[in-house]
């Protein structure tokens, strides 16, 4: 299918340095009024487009686009010959969605689909996710358990260390894993997790693994995502290189296919130790929120099968889902 002309233009300007409108419009085969169009619809989707007379248009902040044979290319063949396909776009309601209406994924294979933009990304508890084109990496893995794995219910705690083992290859400031799902830089949050499945009573249990990894937003959009409630970091922000995300993927890919394979024979237990070993909740006062209900206490890391462990003046609780807040000191 033909790209848009918003992706073709995005991928022009990608490549670093300024680009005038008139030598766009020849590329691209259209008039500089329609390259103007779509330079305000980039604006409007978040991405800081700079425009000066006689120089033309250029990024804040140049990234390399999505390319899913670059990212074949840069996988190891044990983790090559695993994956069925990758498939990149320009724009989707939910890579999650889209991966998840699929039937035909055999057990032990992958499928992964990423796009340079969601329209209706959501995070935890249906909460939108934001992040600009190219600003991002927004990915879904869908993988096809042959059975029903212990521990599934923990299995975005294996995720996250997967997630973790790859970002640490870029990133100098220590990661945390905050339960159950988010990976955070100090108090702001860098990267969340959202995992949906489909299973058969005996069969096979398919998954879609969402990962959503904040590269270089900008200003203006994280100021967005603190205005809902959130504060986030990005990428950039830690001091990480932005620019190769075809190689950030390749990365998370070849730590979460071996991941999978080692959760779906052993359960949880093979990733507690790390775990452990990066958790941001570990000793600090939290309020946990199961549906109407709440309780307060301090956190104590997890049991073996993924648990939050809380100690509350009621004595130690166990929490397989919530949501988790951490209080200012008492």
């Amino acid at each position: 299918m033909r790209r848009p002309l918003e992706a073709r233009v995005h991928a022009h300007l990608a490549q670093g340095g300024f680009q005038s409108g008139a030598e766009l419009a020849r590329r691209l085969g259209v008039s500089r009024s329609a390259v103007w169009k779509a330079v305000v619809s980039l604006r409007e989707g978040g991405l800081v487009v700079h425009a000066v007379r006689n120089r033309g248009y250029r990024l804040a902040a140049p990234c390399e686009p999505l390319d899913a044979a670059k990212i074949r290319a840069a996988l190891r063949s044990g983790v090559r010959e695993r994956i069925r396909d990758i498939e990149t776009a320009w724009s989707l309601e939910s890579t999650n969605a889209a991966l998840l209406a699929r039937t035909d994924l055999a057990p032990g294979q992958a499928d992964v689909l990423l796009a340079e933009y969601q329209t209706a990304g959501r995070g935890r508890r249906g909460r939108a996710w934001l992040a600009p084109p190219g600003g991002a990496i927004c990915l879904t893995l869908a993988w096809s358990f042959r059975e029903v794995p212990r521990d599934l219910g923990a299995l975005a705690l294996a995720v996250g260390v997967c997630v973790l083992r790859a970002l640490r290859r870029r990133v100098e400031e220590p990661i945390a894993l905050k339960w159950p799902n988010d990976l955070m830089l100090g108090d702001r949050k860098l990267a969340g997790i959202l995992i949906e499945m489909r299973a058969e009573s005996g069969g096979p249990t398919y998954v879609v693994i969402g990962i959503g990894i904040n590269v270089a937003l900008g200003a203006a959009v994280l100021e967005r995502i603190a205005a809902a409630g959130t504060r986030a970091t990005d990428l950039k922000s830690a001091g990480a290189d932005p620019a190769p995300r075809n190689a950030i993927v390749a990365e998370l890919i070849g730590e979460m296919v071996p991941g999978l394979a080692v959760f779906e024979r052993e359960g949880l237990r093979p990733f507690v130790e790390e775990w452990k070993a990066a958790d941001a909740l570990r000793g600090r006062a939290v309020r946990v929120q199961t549906g109407e209900t709440s309780a307060r206490g301090v956190a104590r890391g997890i049991d073996i099968g993924g648990a939050l462990l809380v100690e509350t003046p009621q004595g130690l609780r166990k929490f397989i889902s919530g949501e988790v807040s951490v209080r200012p000191e008492e």
